[in-house]
C-alpha cells in the first residue's frame, strides 16, 4: 500500500464523521442539542483527529521527519485540536450559530491538512 493510498484511507474513514457533524449542526431546530448529540460531536472530532494524526506520522515516515516538516504538520495538527475543542465547547453550551461557525472552521482546516499533505507526499 502505497502512502497516498494510505492517506486516502484516513480521508475515507473521515468522511462519515464529517458528514455527521454537518447533519448536527443543520439541523433546524434552534434548541440545545441533548446530551447524546454533544457526545457524537465529541466522538466525531476525536476521530477526524485522530485520522489526521495517523496520516502525518505517515507521510513523515515516507518522505523522512526532518525537523521543519515535524514542527509544519505538528502545528497543522495543533490548529485542527484547537478547532476540535471549540466545536466541542460550542455544542456543549447549545449554542447552534457558534458550533455551525467552529464546524466550518474544522471542516476548513481538515481539508487543509489533508491538502498540506498531499503535497508532503506527492501522488
Amino acid at each position: 500500500m502505497t502512502a497516498t493510498d494510505q492517506r486516502e484511507d484516513h480521508q475515507a474513514r473521515c468522511l462519515p464523521h464529517l458528514l455527521s457533524l454537518r447533519m448536527l449542526a443543520h439541523d433546524g431546530a434552534e434548541t440545545p442539542l441533548a446530551w447524546l448529540a454533544v457526545a457524537e460531536v465529541r466522538r466525531a472530532t476525536e476521530a477526524i483527529l485522530a485520522e489526521a494524526e495517523a496520516a502525518s506520522r505517515e507521510a513523515q515516515a515516507a518522505v523522512g521527519s526532518g525537523p521543519g516538516l515535524r514542527t509544519f504538520l505538528g502545528a497543522r495538527l495543533s490548529r485542527l485540536a484547537v478547532a476540535a475543542d471549540d466545536v466541542i465547547a460550542a455544542a456543549g453550551s447549545g449554542d447552534l450559530a457558534q458550533l455551525r461557525r467552529t464546524l466550518r472552521r474544522f471542516d476548513v482546516l481538515t481539508s487543509a491538512i489533508w491538502a498540506v499533505q498531499d503535497a508532503v507526499s506527492g501522488p
